[in-house]
């Protein structure tokens, strides 16, 4: 598998997109190569920077920015104070068109993975002309159902883990853990208990995917301030079912039938059970599944399958 070493950005900015909102981006790769929008995960986890990656920076124009809320985007989410009311899926795809608009480009492939999955596929049905492909890794819809497997059902494969997030709900809220944990991160009144219960709903999470070859410690290797930032947002988008309809994402696949997809999934995604791109594959006749035997944070196998798409697409 050929990996490429990253570049440093040929050209960073930060979008206004209204709301008091200011959203950070950057271009690296090939200024004249086949345009590539990456939509991170989380929500609220911002990429890092990496030495690697899988797309050939000669032959891509690799765009990527960070969603309201989280990042080098402002305001940042970890301010407690700092209204989560302008932060919504429909939010998010008006700034990914707005940023295509400001760079200039007519269409580009769409990338993401797990929350950025969601996104990719809400984006794409809403503005279908202007994605040209679509490759999607630990795919997600973020649907009610999905919301509570994560929280409730899930728990079954661990335990011990679930019980400690399960206590730190009161009693009489643990019917829906998900809307416990956002009255707790963004609603309370007690600024401690709002930073605990961030720190538990993210141990959780870590626990969730912690299948692959080293323990997952996504939190332990987040400042308090990412840790609060990602809580928060995960939670207020999980509450609502990502501000979609139930069904919104599977209904209305006609619209970006004929786009060709990559959809790559581990079969051991406990967090994401591979049923979700499954789904998706049955109504979408351009799109193909692979799944690699990997959890939610992949694997070499789910790189290398990944890194063959950018292969193959960059001709």
């Amino acid at each position: 598998m050929p990996e490429y070493a990253v570049r440093p950005p040929f050209e960073t900015g930060f979008l206004d997109v209204g709301d008091g909102q200011r959203v950070y981006w950057e271009q690296s790769g090939s200024p004249d190569g086949k345009p590539v929008v990456t939509l991170h995960g989380g929500p609220g986890s911002a990429p890092r920077s990496g030495s690697l990656t899988t797309a050939d920076p000669d032959r891509y124009r690799l765009v990527r920015f960070h969603q309201r809320g989280c990042g080098l985007s402002t305001p940042h989410a970890a301010g407690l104070d700092v209204s989560l009311e302008p932060n919504t899926t429909r939010h998010l795809i008006g700034d990914i068109e707005r940023l295509r608009t400001r760079l200039g480009i007519d269409g580009w492939l769409v990338h993401g993975g797990s929350w950025g999955a969601t996104l990719a596929l809400a984006y794409a049905q809403t503005f279908p002309d202007r994605v040209t492909e679509m490759l999607l890794a630990s795919v997600t819809m973020t649907r009610a159902a999905d919301v509570r497997w994560l929280a409730h059902e899930a728990g079954r494969f661990f335990p011990a883990e679930w019980a400690r997030f399960r206590a730190h709900v009161p009693e009489s809220d643990r019917d829906d853990l998900v809307a416990a944990y956002d009255q707790l991160i963004n609603h309370g009144t007690d600024p401690r208990r709002r930073v605990d219960a961030a720190k538990a709903w993210c141990a959780w999470e870590d626990a969730l995917i912690s299948l692959d070859d080293q323990p997952y410690a996504g939190s332990r290797t987040r400042s308090e301030a990412d840790l609060i930032c990602f809580a928060r947002l995960v939670t207020h988008y999980f509450a609502h079912a990502a501000f979609l309809d139930e069904s919104q994402l599977l209904r209305d696949i006609s619209k970006i039938a004929h786009i060709p997809a990559v959809l790559v999934h581990g079969r051991l995604d406990i967090s994401g059970p591979p049923d979700v791109p499954w789904l998706l594959a049955q109504r979408w006749p351009a799109a193909e599944l692979h799944l690699v035997h990997s959890g939610h944070t992949g694997n070499a196998e789910m790189s290398q399958r990944i890194n063959d798409e950018f292969e193959r697409w960059k001709r």
